[in-house]
């Protein structure tokens, strides 16, 4: 007989599986299926492409958005875009740019030749009676400049003319003529890039992460942490919160009108929401009363703005353009009305001095870092599905559904352009020699 003490060992609990108490369930993340499958982006929409003083007369760039390789001429002013791909063999126009006359662009590798209204093949250089010319083409995209920036519809091949909606439709909502609707009492009513004597001044850089991460960080109301020892909250003594909770059921207002954008306005610094300036159990505290007050919104293809920031009679718009399912592009723009040149010139002196220095640098560039910290999670596709979400993301889990509901397409993976395929010689060679993927085509020199 054994009188030996029996063993007892301990049964852990196992704490990381997935919570049946997440407000992300199987239920949920099927109303908003659509936005989990877009790691490309929403095509059929309007996209900031280039400021205008990136594109000067005569001037050629390449870009690519959702996937889709876009080239951009300035003639006589006027933008045209057409796809940055010969209908030949592949080439990208933008790398070499050829243009013979100002109507057309020419790949250099095989003279097959562009309009560049229609992207209709008018000539091959050395083979004029070609039956394919007059026949086929590349898709030509409309564009549209406004406020010191050259916006593009990027479409699929197929979307018609008649169906290309106003550049207005992919924008924030406007103030005054939506302030009834959207009223708040702490600031005046935010500007626009449409609004007469509007100046935008401000910045694009490719972001490394998905787009969609990028996007959600913008309006994320638990992420202000990030945030706490930026050197302008610092300067500034400004007071942000721990985070905002959302007190009531319409602490979110769907914008959905059938003729105008479609998102969602965040009732930010009202009773609908509730400022956290404590954790009792981490004895953190927040203490003061100069606080920066704001709002966010955000539309579809995937526009933030943020009213009131960073100071009044300011507004601050994001877009996060998609370029591949793991790059996006982060613009940053200041937009401000001056009615005369003085006005103009102290908005840029100031913006030079404070606001790209201190708050698109300085402030965004931790939203840059902490997009980065969550690529990987979501980067294989898993992450949709196993994050565990709680009640402070009724922000995202919304724009999701809008989006899902709203979008005009779903963006198919790249096809036959860079970082389609992950892996490749090319792309190898390039990253040894410190050459990082990016927004414009790296131009062929002779």
């Amino acid at each position: 007989m054994n009188d030996s003490t029996p063993i007892r060992r301990r049964v852990r609990t196992a704490t990381g599986g997935i919570s049946d108490s997440r407000v992300n369930d199987a239920k949920t993340q099927s109303q908003y299926q659509p936005y989990k499958d877009a790691a490309w982006g929403f095509i059929n929409h309007w996209y900031p492409a280039l400021f205008s003083e990136e594109l000067g007369e005569d001037a050629v760039e390449g870009i690519q958005i959702c996937g889709i390789p876009i080239v951009l001429r300035r003639v006589n002013g006027k933008v045209f875009a057409l796809k940055d791909q010969c209908i030949h063999r592949g080439v990208r126009l933008s790398a070499k740019p050829m243009c013979f006359d100002k109507k057309s662009i020419t790949c250099w590798y095989h003279g097959f030749t562009f309009d560049l209204e229609t992207g209709t093949l008018v000539t091959i250089v050395a083979n004029e009676e070609d039956k394919l010319i007059g026949t086929t083409g590349i898709t030509s995209y409309p564009v549209q400049e406004v406020c010191g920036m050259i916006f593009v519809f990027v479409r699929a091949d197929d979307f018609p003319d008649a169906d290309v909606p106003p550049l207005s439709h992919d924008l924030p909502v406007r103030f005054p003529e939506r302030s009834e609707e959207f009223p708040h009492p702490l600031w005046p009513a935010a500007p626009s890039i449409l609004d007469e004597n509007a100046v935008a001044l401000g910045m694009h850089r490719t972001g490394f992460t998905n787009w969609r991460i990028a996007c959600e960080n913008g309006f994320d109301n638990a992420h202000i942490l990030v945030h706490k020892d930026n050197t302008i909250v610092q300067a500034m003594n400004w007071v942000l919160p721990l985070g905002i909770l959302p007190t009531s059921d319409d602490c979110i207002s769907p914008i959905e009108d059938e003729d105008g954008p479609k998102g969602m306005m965040q009732w930010l610094f009202t009773d609908r929401w509730a400022p956290v300036l404590e954790n009792k159990m981490l004895d953190i505290k927040v203490e003061g009363l100069n606080g920066r007050f704001y709002r966010t919104s955000v539309v579809l293809p995937g526009v933030l703005m943020v009213e009131n920031w960073p100071e009044e009679h300011i507004v601050q718009y994001e877009w996060y353009v998609p370029i591949t399912e793991d790059t996006h592009e982060y613009w940053e723009v200041l937009v401000k009305v001056c009615p005369d040149e003085k006005a103009q010139k102290d908005f840029k002196y100031r913006f030079d001095r404070v606001f790209l220095p201190l708050c698109l640098h300085g402030f965004n560039d931790c939203d840059l870092y902490a997009r980065e910290a969550m690529h990987d999670f979501y980067a294989d596709g898993t992450g949709w599905d196993n994050e565990q979400l709680v009640s402070t993301d009724v922000s995202p889990i919304t724009w999701r559904k809008i989006a899902s509901r709203w979008n005009r397409g779903i963006a198919p993976p790249g096809r036959g352009v860079e970082n389609a395929t992950k892996h490749s010689p090319i792309k190898y060679r390039r990253l040894s020699e410190g050459k990082a993927p990016g927004y414009f085509v790296e131009k062929i020199n002779d």
